[in-house]
């Protein structure tokens, strides 16, 4: 059982937390993916059913009514410096908790909004350096810190909805670095095979493939057999190829325009970042891990309709994404409208992952199963 308040992996009978002390909820009082957080008692509303439309389009037929209210209810509880720390310590061989005590609850994150205003901190005293100060050494810093902003936030985030927790933060720098070069250089190299590479279906196919390809020299073995463990390995890769894709763009809009418009880069990438490249690697990783389970890969796998059904979705999510859509009262509608869409998904695929948690909790001797609540 998970503390609510330090999110210490506790035994499922405890009735205090062994690491802060807190008393930890009762069972029956906890909601779990077999009775998701419901937005409303006996009613559907109307979001609730075009998320439910959304997710069969997607093969998802579990049903998930959320209340954001509750999963995202620990970001304005006070947290000490201490229960940060114990949360980066998660995942290594010492610290992953048995399948007995993995909770199959929704988590509550707070570090990734924690991680967002340290980094924004940063930023803003970069910005004043190069604006105030006109201080051009500090640019790369100020490029590179505003890129990653909000991608590294968001990947926390995937982080911390990891309930397995068997994933440590060194794993998942490692894939955000080494995952994030590797799909932009396959992008390139096959962009730089094709006659037309100009149009938004080919982009799309391109790039998310390439962050396929990536995805599976990590998701190959049987180290990582959950559908939570493929949402954030593929979030670590989304992450690395959007801050670096970010990154260039900033750098080239400073050479060809001005400051002002490297700002306006950089900020209006941040603000879309959430419904781009993230969550489209993220749902990809996590369809190859709903195939797989915990068997080593095989080629075959990816001829399964479960995975090619939410990858034909992230490729066309990316296509329309990139059409030129134009805004509406300065606002990018239509991207907004994606990032919407791309998270009903994302939070479905992560009830999916929780009902997988649940069903070998009841079956740990078990081998891990690919997951249901996918149709074929």
């Amino acid at each position: 059982m998970i503390c609510p308040n330090c999110q210490y992996p506790n035994a499922r009978e405890a009735n205090f937390c062994t690491s802060c002390g807190s008393p930890l909820p009762k069972e029956s009082s906890r909601p779990s993916a077999s009775q998701p957080l419901a937005a409303g008692d006996d009613k559907r509303t109307v979001l609730n059913d075009i998320a439910t439309r959304i997710n069969r389009v997607a093969g998802i037929d579990t049903p998930v009514e959320l209340n954001l209210r509750e999963v995202f209810s620990n970001v304005t509880v006070k947290h000490t410096e201490e229960e940060a720390e114990r949360l980066f310590a998660a995942g290594t061989s010492e610290t992953t908790p048995d399948i007995s005590t993995i909770a199959d609850t929704w988590p509550k994150p707070w570090l990734f909004a924690r991680v967002f205003l340290i980094v924004a901190v940063a930023y803003f005293g970069l910005y004043l350096g190069v604006s105030q100060f006109e201080n051009i050494n500090l640019l790369p810093g100020l490029i590179t810190l505003g890129s990653f902003m909000v991608p590294l936030t968001i990947l926390i985030f995937f982080w911390e909805m990891n309930a397995p927790q068997n994933i440590s933060m060194y794993q998942v720098m490692k894939m955000l670095l080494v995952g994030g070069v590797l799909s932009m250089i396959a992008a390139i190299f096959i962009f730089e095979s094709l006659a037309d590479s100009g149009s938004a279906i080919i982009i799309g196919i391109v790039e998310e493939a390439a962050k396929v390809l990536v995805l599976l020299l990590f998701l190959k073995e049987r180290k990582y057999p959950y559908v939570l463990n493929g949402l954030l390995i593929g979030a670590a890769v989304g992450t690395g190829f959007a801050a670096f894709e970010s990154a260039g763009y900033a750098f080239q809009v400073l050479i060809h325009r001005d400051l002002h418009a490297m700002y306006s880069t950089i900020f209006w990438r941040g603000v879309l970042a959430p419904g781009g490249h993230i969550v489209w690697a993220a749902l990809s990783g996590a369809a190859l891990c709903m195939v797989k389970g915990d068997q080593a890969f095989e080629w075959a796998m990816l001829k399964d309709s479960r995975f090619l059904r939410i990858f034909a979705i992230v490729v066309i999510l990316h296509a329309v994404w990139d059409l030129p859509w134009g805004s509406f009262a300065d606002l990018p509608l239509a991207q907004i409208v994606l990032t919407v869409v791309s998270w009903i998904i994302a939070f479905a695929v992560m009830n999916v992952g929780l009902k997988q948690i649940s069903r070998n909790k009841q079956q740990p001797a078990q081998a891990i199963s690919p997951s249901d609540g996918v149709t074929m």
